[in-house]
């Protein structure tokens, strides 16, 4: 402990004992404090690996992605804080980063690092998923997640400092659960959008889809990422119809407000 960081690693987790260790194994040599929230009806050996790690478990019924990162939060107990999930590694670059913020008393309140994603074999460094930054480290006090589910986001105030090193993803998506996933989310932004009563055009229908394939394929050049980096360009233009027709046929169906 005397060696180890003033920072508390907080991990929101469902069923994941297939790959939280890895996760456990990067941080536990320099975080003085790991606690994970864990679904309370987790049966599959999850809690076990998390102890042998000496992390700090609590189970607790879903609440969503915002109330439960926020109760993770308030079990902490160090300055620092940082948020990972389960199928994440803090790289050893990363990890010599945030020990430097932390023991310096970093100058901003929140830090923001770039997130590099393993898809279907290969590390993807272009297009609209790199860097795709994320802001996970923080100071305990005045720490809060907010945001509309299934999207959390730490709530921001000041500056935001910014590490160079990656935080490495190692999802496990094939593509039928890519495009599982995607329908979620649309029917979210439906339902979002119900609320707000937004209208939906013929330029959000046809340009949008078009700008984000064009945008992640050409101009950030996601071709240099072979198969995978057309296969997700074409998906997020899929991804942008989706919630767009979702919004549309609700319309239809008088499911939105006039």
């Amino acid at each position: 402990m005397v060696n180890k960081s003033p920072v508390s690693i907080y991990i929101v987790s469902g069923a994941e004992s297939h790959r939280i260790g890895r996760l456990l194994d990067s941080v536990a040599g320099w975080a003085a404090e790991i606690v994970v929230v864990l679904n309370e009806e987790v049966r599959d050996g999850t809690e076990e690996i998390c102890l042998r790690s000496g992390a700090l478990v609590f189970r607790e019924p879903w609440k969503g992605f915002v109330a439960q990162k926020n109760s993770a939060v308030a079990k902490t107990n160090q300055p620092w804080v940082l948020n990972l999930d389960a199928d994440e590694i803090v790289s050893p670059e990363l990890a010599l980063e945030i020990q430097g913020v932390v023991r310096a008393r970093g100058t901003f309140t929140i830090y923001e690092f770039p997130r590099c994603t393993l898809y279907c074999g290969r590390w993807i460094r272009h297009g609209d998923w790199y860097p795709d930054r994320v802001r996970r480290l923080s100071r305990r006090e005045g720490t809060l997640w907010v945001g509309e589910e299934p999207h959390a986001a730490l709530q921001i105030e000041e500056s935001v400092g910014r590490l160079k090193s990656d935080l490495l993803h190692h999802t496990s998506e094939t593509i039928n659960h890519q495009v599982a996933k995607t329908v979620r989310y649309a029917d979210a932004f439906a339902a979002h959008s119900a609320r707000d009563q937004r209208r939906v055009t013929g330029f959000d229908l046809l340009f949008r889809p078009v700008f984000r394939f064009v945008r992640g394929y050409f101009f950030k050049m996601g071709f240099l990422d072979g198969w995978q980096g057309f296969a997700i360009a074409w998906m997020t233009a899929f991804y942008t119809f989706l919630r767009y027709v979702r919004v549309r046929e609700d319309l239809e169906n008088g499911s939105n407000p006039k």
